[in-house]
């Protein structure tokens, strides 16, 4: 049996963990869950119960030496906490377990679904140190291709594959939604990191547009990292984040600058409409729109762009089951993330030369 380190830097990726932790655990395997301070996944993770280490609770952000010097703290800490433990493999998201991995000579699994394009710093930080990184076929890895295993799934099938999740009404009834009455959720995201420079999002402006449309469709339930405008404070939705997904499985229509919540609203087969201008920019949204027709990308330079399509889908009289057929064709091609991501941790490294040499092997994992 292994000492496995994960180690978490989003709340997403504690989504994505969440499964595979539980299922290294029966296996008899040791897990560490590390993490740093990030919106609600500290949150996340004590509502789960999983215990974890926070090695970085004061995030420098808007500032690049600012995050130099805390990757550099975090590089520090990783190591010391792996030669404590006895690590075997360490696995996530982050620059740090590249580094300690080729630093200890330890297996690192790197996982991940943005573009190289789209994280350029990352990619400059791990491209040295890298020995394997996990990712969507859809991803276009550009000089990191030659050492990513791509897999016929998303980072969001993980947790929303229906083997891993079922859509709860009665979680909605108890913050008082009602799950049969249309409803809305917005998100609206922060677009402060390093990758989101120059990228914009929902102003105020363009917020009050959208809810003035909504609004006469159904009830909208506002979800926000960034502080909410007073005007939109009434629609905020304060719940548990852990029952977040029952209730964007339920809404009539997700509509936000967040990609991570556009991605998991098409794995619920919920229409969902992404407002910022990574629109055309990132494979996993472009095969799920484009190839699936699951969900929109609309830059901020065209808001009317935006309002139309709201007002067209909500037009639709057969709106959930149009979707609903979609998502079905999108889980036929897929795999069960979770348990290929379990197998091939736990196999690793003979988990990547299967798959360099039988890529097809992954389809064990789909479910029939």
């Amino acid at each position: 049996m292994s000492n496995i380190l994960v180690q978490l830097s989003h709340p997403a990726q504690f989504h994505f963990y969440h499964y595979p932790i539980k299922n290294w655990k029966e296996d008899g395997h040791k897990v560490f869950v590390l993490i740093k301070t990030k919106d609600i996944l500290e949150d996340l993770l004590k509502k789960s119960g999983i215990p974890y280490y926070n090695i970085n609770e004061r995030v420098h952000r808007g500032s690049k030496l600012g995050m130099m010097w805390d990757m550099l703290m975090r590089d520090i800490k990783v190591l010391h906490f792996c030669i404590k433990h006895h690590i075997d493999l360490l696995t996530g998201s982050t620059v740090e377990i590249t580094h300690v991995g080729w630093l200890l000579k330890r297996p690192a699994i790197c996982v991940g679904e943005d573009d190289a394009a789209t994280i350029p710093l990352f990619v400059r930080s791990i491209k040295p140190f890298l020995q394997v990184r996990l990712s969507p076929v859809t991803c276009r890895c550009g000089v990191l291709e030659n050492k990513t295993v791509h897999y016929a799934g998303y980072m969001k099938l993980a947790y929303l594959h229906p083997t891993r999740f079922t859509p709860d009404a009665a979680v909605l009834q108890k913050y008082g939604i009602d799950p049969v009455k249309p409803f809305f959720l917005v998100r609206f995201a922060s677009l402060k990191a390093h990758h989101d420079t120059g990228i914009n999002g929902f102003s105020t402006e363009k917020a009050r547009g959208l809810i003035k449309i909504l609004e006469r469709y159904g009830s909208i339930y506002i979800t926000s990292e960034r502080e909410l405008e007073p005007e939109f404070e009434k629609y905020r939705l304060s719940i548990n984040p852990l029952d977040i997904h029952h209730v964007l499985a339920y809404a009539k229509l997700y509509v936000g600058d967040s990609q991570s919540m556009a991605v998991e609203a098409a794995m619920m087969g919920t229409p969902s409409l992404r407002f910022n201008d990574f629109a055309g920019r990132i494979g996993v949204l472009e095969e799920l729109e484009h190839k699936y027709g699951l969900t929109y990308g609309i830059p901020s330079s065209r808001p009317e762009a935006l309002y139309e399509k709201v007002e067209e889908l909500l037009s639709m009289p057969d709106l959930r089951d149009c979707f609903q057929k979609k998502r079905q064709k999108m889980l036929s091609d897929k795999i069960d993330v979770t348990a290929f991501i379990t197998w091939f941790v736990e196999n690793y490294p003979e988990s990547r030369e299967i798959m360099k040499k039988n890529p097809d092997y992954q389809y064990i994992f789909r479910e029939h």
